[in-house]
C-alpha cells in the first residue's frame, strides 16, 4: 500500500516551511507511522537538522531522510512511499520547476502562511501551483501572535482565500513560540523535549488533523 505524501510548499521564503516539516515528521513518527523526509530545498536546512538529530540520538533519528535534486524527486518519492506510511517533502521557495515537481508528487500540499499582509499576498502563487497540478492544498496559519485585532482581521482574510474542496484552512494553528526553533537547534522537536507545552499540543493537533483530511 502506497504511503501518503505531504509536500510543504510556500513560494515566499521565511514562512516557517522547514520548521513545520521537521516537527510534523516527528509528530507522525511518534504516532507509530513509518516516516521519510525529502529535502529538495537548496538551502538544505532540513538536512542539517537531520544531521544534528542523528548525532543527538546516537544515529537513531527515528525516520528516513534523503536530500535530492528536483528532477529525481518524483521517482525517489514513489520509492519511499512504497516503504513508508508518510513521506514529507520540504520544497524550495522561488524555484518554480522543483516546487512544481514536489507539488505534483503530493497527496496533499501544506502551505504555511503567517497572518501578515505580505504572507497573505505571497501565498497566491502556491495556491495557483496546486490548482494547476490538481492537488488539494491545506493552508496552515503559522507563527500566529497572541490575540490582537490585526491578527484576527488577517485570519479573516485567509478564510476568504479558501475555496473548497481544492483549498482548505486547517483548524489547528501554530503559535509564534520560541520552542519551535529552540528544540530544532538540539535536533529534537517540541513533541519530544517540550511535551507539556502549548507548542507540543498545537503540533500534535495539527499532525492528527492533517492525517484526518486524507
Amino acid at each position: 500500500m502506497t504511503g501518503k505524501v505531504f509536500t510543504v510548499a510556500q513560494q515566499k521564503g521565511g514562512a516557517g516551511k522547514t520548521t513545520l516539516a521537521a516537527h510534523l515528521a516527528i509528530a507522525w513518527a511518534q504516532l507509530g507511522y513509518r516516516v521519510a523526509t525529502v529535502d529538495i530545498d537548496p538551502q538544505g536546512s532540513l538536512t542539517r537538522w537531520h544531521a544534528v538529530r542523528s548525532e543527538a540520538t546516537g544515529g537513531q533519528p527515528g525516520f528516513t531522510h534523503v536530500q535530492i535534486t528536483g528532477w529525481r524527486t518524483q521517482a525517489e518519492v514513489e520509492k519511499l512511499a512504497r516503504a513508508h506510511d508518510i513521506v514529507v517533502i520540504d520544497s524550495p521557495p522561488h524555484a518554480q520547476t522543483e516546487a512544481r515537481i514536489a507539488v505534483r508528487a503530493a497527496t496533499l500540499v501544506i502551505a504555511p502562511v503567517q497572518p501578515s499582509p505580505m504572507d497573505l499576498w505571497a501565498v497566491h502563487p502556491t495556491i495557483d501551483l496546486a490548482a494547476q497540478e490538481k492537488r488539494r492544498l491545506l493552508l496552515v496559519l503559522n507563527r500566529v501572535p497572541p490575540r490582537a485585532r490585526i491578527a484576527d482581521e488577517l485570519i479573516a482574510k485567509v478564510h476568504e482565500l479558501v475555496d473548497p474542496p481544492a483549498v482548505d484552512l486547517a483548524t489547528a494553528q501554530v503559535g509564534n513560540r520560541t520552542a519551535y526553533a529552540g528544540t530544532l537547534m538540539t535536533g529534537l522537536s517540541v513533541t519530544e523535549s517540550a511535551r507539556k507545552t502549548q507548542a507540543a499540543a498545537e503540533m500534535q493537533a495539527l499532525a492528527e488533523e492533517i492525517l484526518g483530511r486524507v
